[in-house]
This record gives C-alpha cells, sequence and structure tokens, in this order.
C-alpha cells in the first residue's frame, strides 16, 4: 500500500512539471507571436521584450532567438560609438551565437554576426564569419563581396593615410612620390587586393549583373595600380582594367533602367 502511494505521489509531481513545463513552451509561443506583431509594426522595443521573455520561458526556442537577435540588430545604428548603442550590437551577436549552439549551420545567424561585425568595423571577425558563410552556401555571391569590401577598406585606408603624408595629390602616382613608402604598402595590402580580386571574380561568376562587385572591382585594381612600385606597364594594365570595369558597370547600371518600369503616369482622359 505504501509503494503504491509513493508511486502516485511520484506521478503526481511529474505530471506537474509536464504541464507547467508545456504551459511555459505555450506562453513562450504566445510571446513569440506577439513580438513578432510588434516587430512587423516597427515597435521594436516591445518586440524585444516579447522575444527575451520568450526565450526565457523556452529557451529551445530558436525561432525567437533569432528575432530577439534581429530586433536587437535593428536598434542598432552603425557608426554611433555609445555605450547604449553598442550594446544593442553586442547583445544581438550574442543571441545569434546562442543559436549557433543548437543549430551550427544556421546561415542567417552567421550572416547577421557577420554583418553586425562589419557595421562594428571589427574587419577581421567580419570576414572571418562571412567565410563561414560562403563555406555553409558557395553558390551565394554576396559573402564574397562582402569579404573584398573588408578587403578594399583595409587596403584603400592605410594606403590614402600614406598619401596624406606625403602630401600627395589625387592624381600623383605613388611610385613616383616615394619608392619606400609603395613598397611597404606593396608588401602590406597584396594578399588583401588579390583576396578581394579573387572573391569579386567568383561573386561575378554567380551573378553576372552584380553591378556593385563591378564597381569594387574597378577599386581593387585601382588600389592594385598603385602598389605596382617597379613595374610602370603593369600599373597602366591595372588602370586599363579599372576603367573597362567602370563601363562594364555603367552598361548594367543602364540595362537594368531600361528594365524598370518608366513611372510614367497616366492620365484618364474619360475623367
Amino acid at each position: 500500500m505504501k509503494t503504491t502511494k509513493r508511486l502516485l505521489v511520484v506521478f503526481a509531481a511529474a505530471l506537474v512539471m509536464l504541464c507547467s513545463t508545456g504551459c511555459a513552451k505555450l506562453k513562450a509561443r504566445d510571446h513569440l507571436n506577439k513580438g513578432v506583431q510588434a516587430f512587423k509594426n516597427s515597435k521594436f522595443e516591445q518586440a524585444i521584450d516579447h522575444f527575451q521573455q520568450a526565450v526565457v520561458l523556452d529557451p529551445t526556442l530558436i525561432n525567437a532567438r533569432l528575432y530577439l537577435a534581429t530586433a536587437l540588430a535593428q536598434q542598432y545604428i552603425p557608426g554611433v560609438d555609445a555605450p547604449d548603442n553598442n550594446r544593442f550590437g553586442e547583445q544581438a551577436i550574442d543571441q545569434y551565437k546562442q543559436v549557433l549552439q543548437s543549430d551550427p549551420r544556421n546561415i542567417n545567424s552567421i550572416k547577421g554576426i557577420a554583418y553586425l561585425y562589419l557595421q562594428m568595423k571589427k574587419f577581421p571577425l567580419a570576414k572571418e564569419y562571412y567565410k563561414k558563410a560562403s563555406e555553409l552556401d558557395p553558390n551565394d555571391p554576396e559573402p564574397y563581396y562582402s569579404v573584398a569590401v573588408i578587403d578594399w577598406t583595409q587596403t584603400y585606408v592605410p594606403r590614402q593615410e600614406e598619401r596624406a603624408k606625403l602630401g600627395m595629390k589625387p592624381d600623383e602616382s605613388l611610385p613616383a612620390k616615394d619608392k619606400k613608402v609603395c613598397a611597404t604598402l606593396k608588401e602590406q595590402n597584396t594578399a588583401n587586393v588579390q583576396e578581394g580580386i579573387d572573391n569579386l571574380n567568383k561573386a561575378l561568376k554567380l551573378r553576372p549583373d552584380y553591378d556593385d562587385a563591378m564597381a569594387y572591382l574597378n577599386l581593387m585594381y585601382r588600389e592594385r595600380a598603385d602598389i605596382q612600385c617597379a613595374d610602370p606597364a603593369a600599373r597602366s594594365e591595372d588602370l586599363k582594367t579599372a576603367d573597362e570595369w567602370v563601363d562594364k558597370t555603367m552598361a548594367i547600371k543602364k540595362q537594368k533602367a531600361e528594365k524598370q518600369p518608366s513611372g510614367q503616369i497616366v492620365v484618364d482622359q474619360n475623367k
């Protein structure tokens, strides 16, 4: 008899725990749905509150974490270096990383982290996550393009800083001005320039009308041209290639514009 009573007590306790867990999951989904509605209405603070409650009630609810990360990312303002603003970005990254602990192949989380690191100017980390995205989805041209944008930024900024120190004009040739500085920059920048060109070519192979990638190929060849320290012919060839990419970019943009609706307003003469 005592054994039966003990079993009944254990069963009742298990039933209570099961009901409690089930209720928590139902409440979590309710908060998720309310958060999605708030998110769609651009009420991001309300959405964040609902998503946070959802993940507390059900930590396994991946969609709630993804929405929470996205809502936090919406609150982050690129270029504003303030503690509250940076906190939004870091919290969003943390939520994306928690999703990856449960689902390491979640491409949206990987791209979300990469984008936030890019906006925060944490370029090595951004590049790392964009490369992970490319490994998971090698047919997506955008991560290749994004890596190239980072490569260009890491190349262009130090080169322009050195040109400013030398008091150079925009149309002046770096090799002609200071071959020693040119050689130093060539050593620092060649790997990034080549990686950028390679990634842009991959992006264009996947999306032949990717005009943004074409525009950056123009920029990358200009970067390479300015560090052709002892090879004027190579410099000239790179500048020629850069100009060709300008022409290709403009041609593609024109084609796209022609395919767009004209936007003409047709007046109904019967009115």
